[in-house]
């Protein structure tokens, strides 16, 4: 649900993976079949982005662990609301 993703700048982990990745993004289509979405996009942690061979896309439930959560802000959270209205969640 879109509710529950996760801000961007958290740091976690995915099952079965050995590097931590920080979101970056929310909501990606993916460039080499565009109609497929996911809901992040993330880069290596700590090292940040380092060019598009190093951008992950990732869903939600692939998730293992969550290091640490982003910002959360009002208009954040209105950015959510807006989003959520969008996929009639």
């Amino acid at each position: 649900m879109i509710k529950d993703l996760l801000p961007i700048g958290s740091v976690i982990l995915l099952k079965n993976a050995k590097k931590k990745l920080m979101i970056y993004g929310i909501k990606q289509l993916d460039s080499k079949n565009p109609e497929i979405e996911y809901d992040y996009i993330g880069v290596f942690y700590p090292e940040g982005n380092m060019g598009p061979d190093y951008q992950f896309l990732f869903n939600h439930e692939d998730i293992d662990t969550v290091y640490f959560e982003g910002y959360n802000t009002q208009e954040r959270e209105t950015f959510i609301q807006e989003i959520a209205k969008a996929y009639h969640e």
